[in-house]
């Protein structure tokens, strides 16, 4: 285990469930998700025939961005930070 101490700024706090950006580099990474999610869902509902079939398609791009950003926030943010100290 490492022992030494994290520096640096804090950028996500916990909210329950998830976690909240309070930093400018977490508002980046929130808002690098939400762009991509948004140009996605744009580009499959050219395509879907269904609501249904939109949703499923979608749900292949959703999933990953959304267990990679909380990975990041969970890395970077206080709850993180006291446990290594």
């Amino acid at each position: 285990m490492n022992s030494t101490p994290v520096s640096g700024p804090i950028w996500f706090k916990r909210w329950g469930w998830f976690y909240r950006p309070v930093h400018p580099v977490g508002f980046v990474i929130a808002l690098i998700a939400l762009a991509f999610l948004a140009n996605v869902f744009v580009a499959l509902d050219a395509q879907a025939r269904s609501v249904s079939d939109l949703f499923y398609h979608f749900y292949v791009y959703a999933a990953p961005t959304f267990l990679g950003a909380m990975w990041i926030a969970s890395r970077a943010s206080e709850d993180a930070r006291s446990e290594r100290l």
